[in-house]
This record gives structure tokens, sequence and C-alpha cells, in this order.
């Protein structure tokens, strides 16, 4: 018994219909997924900068310190291989002696940027021509 070429046509129609339906909605969940997943990224990258103002020099406090090494911990369950290296790096050195500024200032400028690099940030400039300051009191505090 052979289909009338009008039913063939309309049953290849109807299930193309739903699977350009359904990869629709794949795509558009995946998408949604990955905007929630750079959101989550970018509240904690916040509350580990937050953490790292607020254990610079003068304003350090134990509770400062717990809080940023704490942020610090919490970077390795989100962040990417880029960050994580220059996390290590810059918490290598970060409180040696005779450290010196333009180290300190390359290490946290490199930090900054990966974590910029790793959410996406629109217009994020070549790492080469980044620079970084962190602020405290008023006063541009660029080491601890």
């Amino acid at each position: 018994m052979a289909m009338d070429t009008s039913v063939v046509v309309s049953v290849i129609s109807a299930a193309s219909g739903v699977i350009v339906v359904a990869v629709s909605f794949y795509l558009t969940k995946k998408k949604e997924r990955e905007a929630d997943w750079r959101k989550y990224k970018f509240e904690q990258y916040k509350e580990f900068l937050v953490s790292m103002s607020g254990n610079l020099a003068r304003d350090s406090t134990p509770e400062s310190r717990r809080s940023f090494y704490t942020a610090c911990n919490a970077l390795h369950l989100i962040g990417s291989k880029g960050v994580l290296h220059s996390l290590h790096s810059f918490l290598a050195v970060a409180g040696t002696p005779n450290l010196s500024e333009a180290t300190h200032d390359a290490l946290l400028s490199k930090l900054i940027w990966e974590i910029r690099q790793d959410v996406g940030i629109p217009g994020n400039p070549d790492a080469s021509e980044f620079s970084a300051h962190l602020w405290n009191s008023g006063a541009n505090v660029t080491r601890r």
C-alpha cells in the first residue's frame, strides 16, 4: 500500500517542526545556563575582590584576613586555569618583605585581568595593556 505524497510531506514537515522546536529549546536553555554560570562566577569574583580590599595595609584585621583567604580558597571551585595560576603566583609573593611595587602591581593586574577574561567582560584589553590598583581609606594602596 503506497502512501500518498501529500501525507508523506505532511509527516516530514511535522517531524521537522518538532525537531526545530526541540533544538531551539535546547539551545535556549544552554544559553540561559551559561549566563547563570557567568553571573554566579562574577558574584564570586566580586566577593573575592571585596575581601581583598578589606585586607589592605591599614584596614587589615584578623577577620578581614580570614575572609580574604576563605574567598581565595572558594575560587578553586569556579576559577579558570588562568585565574588559579595567577592567584597562586600573587599569593606566593604578596606578603613578601622587599617585594617591589612593580612586581606586586604586575601580579595583581594579571590576576584581575584573568578574572575579567574568565567572566567575559566586553572590551577587556590585552593583558599587556591592563593595569589594576587597589585603594583603601581614600589613598592609592598598591602594596600591603
